[in-house]
């Protein structure tokens, strides 16, 4: 039931998405806060892709087995029951800690050891970016009527 209600959640989220969007071209706001808007779209359509069609497509791939595609139906999951699949792994810096540090020394030690995807990643950098760049206007409207209006009234 979860997966059905997440990918269900996720269509509804893109419809939703997608009307804004649509709302606020037409309205004229600011390119760059649509760019960030489609790149949230963009992956959320990514995501969506993989949970409907995934399980259906491909068989399921472990630690030792990459997926391969079989014949529809023949998957390891049902519509809309697949995985979303990450396969990007940039490891910065892969070592060991010097023996010398105590608690620690000797072990293994990875830094940024996330595994992600596309989608993933088109969807963080559209929040951050909405976040770095219009972060102040998500309050108070970044509408240009709006911010003429702002400027008339000072």
């Amino acid at each position: 039931f979860g997966k059905l209600f997440l990918t269900t959640f996720r269509i509804i989220a893109v419809g939703l998405i997608i009307w804004y969007l649509a709302k606020i071209i037409k309205e004229n706001y600011k390119t760059g806060y649509i760019v960030c808007l489609s790149l949230i779209l963009a992956g959320a359509v990514g995501n969506i892709i993989d949970s409907v069609f995934y399980g259906v497509i491909f068989n399921e791939s472990t630690y030792s087995q990459i997926a391969h595609f079989v014949p529809v139906g023949e998957g390891y999951s049902e519509w809309f029951h697949g995985k979303v699949v990450d396969m990007f792994y940039f490891p910065i810096i892969e070592t060991n800690w010097p023996e010398w540090i105590p608690g620690i020394g000797g072990e293994h030690f990875i830094f940024f050891s996330p595994i992600f995807n596309f989608a993933d990643a088109a969807i963080s950098c559209g929040i951050i970016a909405l976040l770095l760049f219009y972060g102040k206007y998500l309050n108070t409207g970044i509408h240009p009527e709006e911010k003429a209006q702002k400027k008339d009234a000072q």
